[in-house]
C-alpha cells in the first residue's frame, strides 16, 4: 500500500513494485523502519523498542542531514520521540535541521484513511518538501 500511496502523491511517476524500493533514492526519497523487527501489528512492539528505534534514527537523520524526516504512522511517531500530542502532518520538532513531519499509517488496519485520503496527506508533504 505504501508504493500505491506514495505514486498516488506524486513521489514517483510511476508505480515502483516493492524490488524496486531503492530507486526511491533517485528521487530523493528513503524509507527505513522506526524499528526493524517485523510484526503484523504496531501493538506488538514495546515502548522500549519504539524508544530506541527513535533513537537510532535520530542519530541516523544527524548523520545524513535529510531537509525532511517523515515518520508514517502517529502512534509510532508518539512512541518513539515521546511527543503524546502529535497530530499527522508537520510537526514542531527538528532534529538538527531536518525538519519533521508525521503521516497516517497506510496500512489496511487503518481504515478511515481513505487512499484518496492517504494520497492527498502524502501530496501535502511532498508540495512542502518541494518548497511550494
Amino acid at each position: 500500500m505504501v508504493q500505491i500511496t506514495v505514486h498516488r502523491s506524486g513521489f514517483t511517476p510511476r508505480l515502483l513494485l516493492p524490488s524496486e524500493q531503492r530507486e526511491l533514492l533517485s528521487y530523493g526519497l528513503g524509507i527505513t523502519n522506526v524499528v526493524a523487527r517485523a510484526t503484523a501489528r504496531a501493538d506488538e512492539l514495546s515502548a522500549e523498542e519504539y524508544r530506541e528505534g527513535g533513537r537510532l534514527l535520530a542519530l541516523k537523520v544527524a548523520r545524513l542531514r535529510p531537509r525532511w524526516l517523515a515518520v508514517v504512522g502517529v502512534t509510532a511517531y508518539r512512541a518513539a520521540f515521546d511527543d503524546r500530542k502529535a497530530r499527522v502532518g508537520p510537526q514542531e520538532r527538528t532534529i538538527g535541521d531536518t525538519r519533521v513531519w508525521v503521516l497516517p499509517n497506510p496500512s489496511g488496519l487503518n481504515a478511515h484513511w481513505t487512499p484518496a485520503a492517504l494520497a492527498e496527506e502524502f501530496g501535502r508533504l511532498r508540495e512542502a518538501a518541494a518548497g511550494r
